[in-house]
Parts: C-alpha cells; structure tokens; sequence
C-alpha cells in the first residue's frame, strides 16, 4: 500500500481563487450607465506564454476627481443573512476585483481615475504557482513619470495599456519571460 501524501502550500494555492474571492459585479467600478465609463481588459499570460484561466485581479484607483478616498460599498452585505447585496450602483468605490475567463481574459469597466500625473490603475495579481501576489500599474497615457522614467524603453512599454476604440484600454499582464510585465515592490 502506497502512503498518501498530504498536498504542501505550494500545492494548495490555486487555482482556488474563483471560489470565494469574486463577488458579483466587482468589475463594474463605474456607475452603470456613466457616460464616462472607459474599459480596461487583457490576458493574464504565464512564463510560456499561456493564458492563465484561473487568475484574480485586485484593482484600486482614484476617484476621476483626484480622491483616493472611494465610497464603501463594493461589497455590501445584507445584514439579516449576511449575504451578497451588491453594489449601490450610484457610488465610486475606486475597488474592482475580476477573475480572468476560461480563456485567461478579464475586463474592468470603471471611470478614468484623476490622480495627480500620468492616470494609472494599480493593479495586483493572484494567480496559480505564485507564492505572493504581484503588484503593478496600467498606465493610460505615456509621459514623464517618475517610475516610467526609471525604466528602460522595452519594460516602460509593459506597464503603458494601449488605447483602443470605444473608449477601452488593453493591458495584458504576462508573469515572466518574453515582454514579462513590470512588478513592484512595495516596504
């Protein structure tokens, strides 16, 4: 008789993400409706090249007036049963959390954020075989910046999104190899 082996943190860090962690509506940030609701979306790319199915994006920005303040509520919680209201609708939270598709693909749907400087998204990644999830930024614009200007030409471009029509953005995110994207390290 073989001895069963018990799975090590290694093993059990996904793909469990779909799980618990998305709730519904957390890739509409933007008010429905807005008018200046723009699109952010992309692939969530392995080493190899591979889309990964099975990733979670966290996303946080600044409110279009420059607050990074966000309106509680992105998941509210009814408070008899303790389950899943949604958001109001009506509020900017600034919080979006998406998981990418079958075919490694997500899309955020928010409001263009008014920090101070070149607009960004801050994003971080979750994903399969990662130990620690990664931080990094879509920028929606290329311009003088700080941590742009520190980059060499070829990793600047990993973390500019392109500029698509009807007001969207492609940001892919690929976690290492060939074009891997800018990560962050944060103290």
């Amino acid at each position: 008789m073989t001895e069963r082996l018990l799975p090590t943190p290694s093993h059990t860090i996904g793909p469990f993400y779909g799980h618990a962690l998305p709730f519904p509506g957390g890739a509409d940030v933007a008010p429905q409706g807005h008018p200046d609701t723009i699109t952010l979306h992309g692939y969530v790319f392995d080493g190899a090249g591979a889309p990964i199915p099975d990733a979670l994006l966290d996303f946080w920005q600044a409110a279009p007036g420059g607050s990074l303040k966000g309106a509680p509520g992105s998941m509210r919680r009814d408070p008899s049963t303790g389950g899943f209201l949604g958001r109001d609708g009506i509020d900017f939270t600034g919080f979006g959390r998406v998981a990418t598709d079958a075919d490694g693909h997500y899309a955020l749907h928010t409001l263009p954020p008014g920090n101070a400087g070149l607009p960004y998204i801050s994003v971080c990644v979750f994903a399969r075989g990662l130990v620690h999830h990664l931080f990094t930024r879509a920028y929606l614009a290329d311009g003088a910046d700080p941590l742009l200007d520190s980059l060499p030409a070829d990793r600047r471009a990993t973390l500019i999104a392109a500029e698509g029509a009807n007001r969207t953005y492609r940001f892919d995110i690929r976690l290492q190899g060939e074009g891997e994207t800018v990560f962050l390290e944060f103290r």
